[in-house]
Formats: C-alpha cells, sequence, structure tokens
C-alpha cells in the first residue's frame, strides 16, 4: 500500500537491488513527493539516478518556488512562529532563520526549554534538557542581531495530559509549580501575539502552540489559526501538526500556502535544498 512499509525503502542492506527493481517500471522519473524529499530514501533518492530524465512533478514545483520566495523575497516585517516538541529537531530551522526574521514567537513544549534557560519554573512539562545551553545561545543571538523573542507571556497548565483534568492560568514570569504541566498558551498571550503580527509582511508558522489533539488544550493553535487567516500578509504554514490544525479550523482557503512537508519544509529552510530534489536538478533535461 505504501513504499514506505517494504524494507528496501528504507533500508538499502536488506534489499540492495530495491531500486533497480522499481526503475525498471519505468522510463520517466518523476518525483512529486516533496513531504519525503529531505529522506534518502530507495524510491526517492537512489531510483532517480538510475533514469536519464529525472525530473520534479508540479507540487514539487510549487513548493519549491514559494518556500525560495520565502527565503530570498520575504516582505518585511517578517515574523516566524515555531512550535512543536523538542528544540533539538529546530536547531537548524531557528539559526537558519536568525539572519532573515524581525521576530520569532516560540511555542508549544519548546517554550519550556527556553523558560528553563531564563531561569523560570517549569513545574512538570516537557522540557529538551541537553539543549537548555542552546536556548540560552539562541537568546543571546536573537538579542544581538536585534531579532525579538516572543516567549508566552501566561501559559494553561493542567494536573495531567488528559480532557478531564483541572486546568489553570499561570503567568511565565510567575513559573510553574510542580504536579503541573503546560498544555497550551494564554489568553493573554493570544492577544499580544495578534498585536505584535498585525503590521507582517510575511509569516511563517511551523508546529502548534500547545497539545492541540486534546480540544481543551487547543485553544491557542487554533486561535493563532484564526490571527493567520485574517491577515493580509503572506502566509506559510510548514505542514505538519500545524498543517492539520489549519485544516481542522476550515481555514486553509485563506493562507497563502500550507506546504505538504514538515521535516522536509523545515529542511529546505535550512539548507535551501533536499537530497531528493539535487538529484532532480543535476539530472540533464
Amino acid at each position: 500500500e505504501n513504499l514506505r512499509f517494504h524494507h528496501g525503502e528504507t533500508n538499502k542492506e536488506k534489499e540492495p537491488d530495491f531500486a533497480q527493481k522499481l526503475a525498471r517500471l519505468g522510463d520517466i522519473y518523476v518525483n512529486d513527493a516533496f513531504a519525503t524529499a529531505h529522506r534518502k530514501h530507495a524510491s526517492t533518492y537512489e531510483v532517480p539516478k538510475l533514469f536519464e530524465q529525472a525530473v520534479s512533478g508540479f507540487l514539487i514545483e510549487k513548493e519549491v518556488l514559494i518556500l525560495t520566495n520565502l527565503l530570498t523575497q520575504a516582505q518585511s516585517p517578517f515574523y516566524a512562529i515555531i512550535g512543536g516538541a523538542k528544540i533539538s529537531s529546530k536547531i537548524g530551522i531557528l539559526e537558519a532563520l536568525l539572519s532573515k526574521v524581525d521576530g520569532l514567537f516560540i511555542g508549544g513544549a519548546m517554550m519550556f526549554t527556553f523558560m528553563k534557560a531564563k531561569g523560570h519554573d517549569v513545574g512538570n512539562s516537557l522540557i529538551d534538557e541537553e539543549h537548555i545551553d542552546t536556548a540560552k545561545h539562541l537568546i543571546k543571538k536573537m538579542k544581538s542581531k536585534g531579532v525579538k523573542l516572543y516567549i508566552p507571556k501566561d501559559i494553561v497548565v493542567a494536573t495531567s495530559i488528559s480532557h478531564d483534568a483541572e486546568t489553570k492560568i499561570v503567568y511565565t514570569e510567575e513559573g510553574i509549580e510542580e504536579g503541573f504541566v503546560g498544555v497550551d498558551v494564554g489568553p493573554e498571550t493570544i492577544q499580544n501575539w495578534k498585536e505584535a503580527l498585525e503590521d507582517a509582511g510575511t509569516i511563517f508558522w511551523n508546529g502548534p502552540l500547545g497539545i492541540f489533539e486534546i480540544p481543551e488544550f487547543s485553544n491557542g493553535t487554533m486561535e493563532l489559526a484564526k490571527i493567520l487567516a485574517d491577515s493580509p500578509a503572506m502566509t506559510i504554514v510548514g505542514g505538519g501538526d500545524s498543517a492539520a490544525a489549519v485544516y481542522n479550523s476550515k481555514l486553509n482557503q485563506r493562507f497563502t500556502r500550507i506546504s505538504t512537508g514538515g521535516g522536509a519544509t523545515i529542511e529546505f529552510i535550512e539548507h535551501g535544498t533536499l537530497p531528493a530534489l539535487e538529484l532532480l536538478e543535476k539530472t540533464p533535461k
């Protein structure tokens, strides 16, 4: 049903000739799978090497055009909103964005690592212990580059990650007490961010602001989707969970672009290309 289920797709050692088997099925190779273009899998990385004609499809063309414009021609002010769980998976994109954006908004579980780096208590919230110093480095770098950092002013905390948990709102400066875990950004944060984004020329969003899969903890993410949908700025959503949130909000038609790739979008912004795309670019027309 899907190449990913086949051992030879992800593990060359288990079936060394899998790429050759796939290559025998056609005369021209077309890759239109942007969401997997950052992975060196058989179908996207090994097969195109076996074709004289290996080209991109129209979806990849659109994705590359939009993201290249984002990196080279973004209208100022350019703001990036980065959420998600671990800072370790976003270090590259955060570093890459620092030389391009005017402001960086941090949400999701990543905000707790930044809170910890600033000396605030985070209770039982998920933090990336190994990258607290990374967060400190990024904060220092933003300051030196004049990039404004937006960390939530208030946070929704809960006694557990469940729909019937006891919840309350606490201020970031006061910290989160033991026994509580951060699950979403608070209402003051949403209002503050709405005001900060009003003058935006370009907005890039990757990663939810809270545990939006649980309805009780989805308010921040869904409100952000509404704010961006109403914005006159160029709005680009970087796939994954944030794209799912936009589609759930039924506001997807009001965004400039919702990328089909989460990890692929992040890596393209970080490196300006992707492994699978490089093979297509180097192939003679």
